[in-house]
């Protein structure tokens, strides 16, 4: 008996039996997938799916680390501070003033603007000039931007992070001092985290979510997402992304793609330091995973990072409208 081909589809209409809504479409453009491929838009691909588990998997580890690591289990651990008393520091990571928190992850957010505005103007996939390509791109990261801020900086008075602690039952040392709190304006009352270390009191009582974990995941996560696509572009890889289009039907993201001429030396272009500083954003997530905070303040920290980059790379995919302002990495 002839064995029996399996066909490809380029898209589910055409699994449907309806005519392909990529047709007269060039056929380079064109990336076909299986029946039995029918994964949602909304989903990540194998290959970003692996990606976005390294983070919990690095959390995981840094517990692992602490637990089994002998000079952890023997170092005390402040609460308060959420993190080991320097002279009992097990390690050089453990140190709250070590270089690479203090001139890295304490301003974290500008390597990672840093590396994305490198990748952005200096790679050619984005066309020459003020192009719709690396428009869409500063959009993108102007909305990841304005969630860090949210979180971490501002939410319209005191940051998300601090309103969850408060709302959570904490407050700042002075406040719970009567004669303090009595010498306080309104404004001053509803303290932030910053402003109570600054006046020399203490954010006790509340969960606290992990601000490192947050910033680290975002920012690397940022520069993942973003140059992806160019890696597996120029390593002959398949990109696996699929989208709606605006009549509701499900194709390969190849159909809005253009065609891009690129060199595997120019693709290199901007990305080599925007992966140097995703590697290092990846050790001390390891570092902050190991030696600071709770396991559940680290948690929360990787949900609400999840939660804006979802919004902004992956929802587009299923949304035709919102791709049309967003767009996406690569296309």
């Amino acid at each position: 008996m002839a064995a029996r081909r399996k066909h490809t589809y380029t898209s589910v209409s055409e699994i449907n039996g309806s005519a392909p809504i990529t047709a007269g479409m060039p056929s380079g453009t064109i990336k076909p997938f299986t029946a039995s491929a029918r994964r949602s838009p909304f989903f990540p691909t194998r290959l970003e799916a692996l990606l976005i588990s390294i983070y919990p998997a690095t959390l995981l580890m840094g517990s692992i680390i602490s637990t089994i690591s002998p000079a952890s289990r023997a170092a005390p651990y402040s609460a308060d501070s959420q993190s080991h008393p320097p002279e009992f520091a097990p390690s050089y990571f453990a140190l709250k003033k070590n270089v690479f928190n203090v001139y890295f992850v304490k301003i974290g957010w500008f390597w990672a603007t840093l590396a994305f505005a490198m990748f952005v103007l200096m790679h050619p996939g984005f066309g020459r000039g003020l192009s719709a390509r690396r428009v869409r791109a500063v959009l993108r990261y102007g909305l990841v931007t304005t969630w860090w801020v949210f979180v971490t900086q501002w939410f319209f008075g005191p940051p998300l992070i601090d309103r969850g602690f408060k709302l959570t039952g904490g407050a700042c040392e002075l406040a719970r001092d009567p004669n303090a709190r009595a010498e306080m304006s309104d404004t001053k009352e509803f303290i932030t985290a910053a402003t109570c270390k600054a006046v020399g009191g203490s954010w006790k009582g509340g969960h606290d979510i992990s601000g490192h974990v947050f910033l680290l995941i975002m920012g690397s996560s940022l520069l993942w997402l973003e140059f992806l696509p160019a890696l597996t572009r120029v390593e002959g890889l398949r990109d696996g992304r699929l989208i709606t289009l605006s009549d509701g039907k499900v194709a390969s993201v190849a159909v809005e793609k253009e065609d891009q001429k690129v060199e595997g030396e120019a693709t290199a272009r901007g990305v080599k330091f925007a992966l140097g500083v995703a590697a290092l954003m990846w050790w001390m997530l390891l570092m902050t995973a190991a030696y600071f905070h709770t396991w559940f303040e680290k948690f929360t920290g990787l949900i609400v990072a999840f939660a804006g980059l979802y919004t902004v790379y992956f929802a587009p995919r299923g949304l035709p409208a919102l791709r049309a302002y967003l767009g996406m990495p690569g296309v």
